[in-house]
């Protein structure tokens, strides 16, 4: 059944024959009997009882028409939806964990109070898993801290971390002349945090004994904390550990100690969902500007 045969039909039935009906649709009388025929030879039944040129619903067609007003006015909902340039729907973001727990409580509260008729779905991951799922179709867009692929991708700035290494309290100097941590705590692979400290040790012509892969950031601190080793990670994230008193923190050299995060969406697909938090993105407080993506 196509959307078109179903207009006709109830065309039919409102207007009570197929003279009307014609007329209504500014067709030609025997283009709507065609169709008629066309839609009751595709279901098999009659929807139409035929006295002369009167028509009555059968019952069939008394079934049909409840189904057809139904799925025309989903119909028309549907391309309404699409046309409208309101963000609205669910709107599946992506963000890494100390993205999501630091930066975007302040944007997406905003962004909520904007566009009430969005639902927000947030999943959590690094870089990698993030930017696999929106060319998967899972997810509609993500924050991840670059290097991210230029080619299936547009992007926006959203924000710059300082980037430090956190040691427990009292830990002798960390740097390019203290001492490199024994122990380093780190996400999985993946996560260019740990990249970066990754490469700090091989600028030194150093590597971590033992490294430590947990799940949070305050996971992290808190074994940093208890002495069980160092980490590198934003230096937002301490404004939310109550424990930051019991830690030490040591800055990177300049080069090495900022990281972006973008805002990222498979090239082609800015719906106005990515967009709108684009722009709540770019306001004060936000460092979003459109990025042009490499070809």
């Amino acid at each position: 059944m196509d959307l078109s045969g179903l207009r006709i039909f109830r065309a039919v039935v409102r207007e009570g024959g197929v003279t009307h009906a014609a007329a209504r649709l500014n067709r030609v009388q025997s283009n709507v009997t065609t169709r008629i025929r066309q839609l009751e030879d595709e279901l098999g039944v009659a929807l139409f009882l035929r006295e002369g040129k009167r028509l009555h619903l059968a019952p069939a067609g008394r079934v049909l028409v409840d189904y057809a007003d139904r799925l025309l006015a989903l119909a028309d909902e549907a391309k309404s939806a699409v046309q409208d340039q309101r963000p609205r729907g669910l709107f599946r973001l992506g963000a890494m964990e100390s993205t999501a727990a630091v930066r975007l409580p302040r944007p997406l509260s905003e962004y909520h109070r904007r566009h009430p008729q969005v639902t927000l779905e947030l999943r959590t991951g690094n870089p990698h898993v993030l930017s696999a799922a929106i060319l998967a179709g899972d997810l509609d867009a993500a924050l991840v801290a670059e290097p991210i692929a230029d080619a299936p991708f547009e992007k926006a700035s959203a924000f710059e971390e300082e980037l430090v290494i956190v040691a427990p309290a009292g830990h002798a100097p960390i740097g390019r002349n203290g001492v490199a941590p024994h122990t380093m705590i780190a996400f999985e692979h993946g996560c260019p945090h740990r990249k970066r400290l990754e490469d700090w040790y091989a600028a030194r012509g150093a590597m971590p004994e033992r490294v430590i892969e947990l799940g949070s950031y305050h996971a992290m601190l808190g074994c940093i904390v208890a002495g069980m080793g160092a980490a590198l990670l934003p230096k937002s994230v301490l404004s939310t550990f109550p424990e930051s008193r019991r830690l030490s923190v040591h800055a990177l050299p300049a080069g090495e100690n900022r990281a972006r995060t973008v805002l990222i969406w498979r090239k082609g697909a800015a719906s106005p969902k990515v967009q709108a938090l684009a722009a709540v993105l770019a306001e004060p407080g936000g460092t979003a500007r459109r990025i042009r993506a490499k070809a």
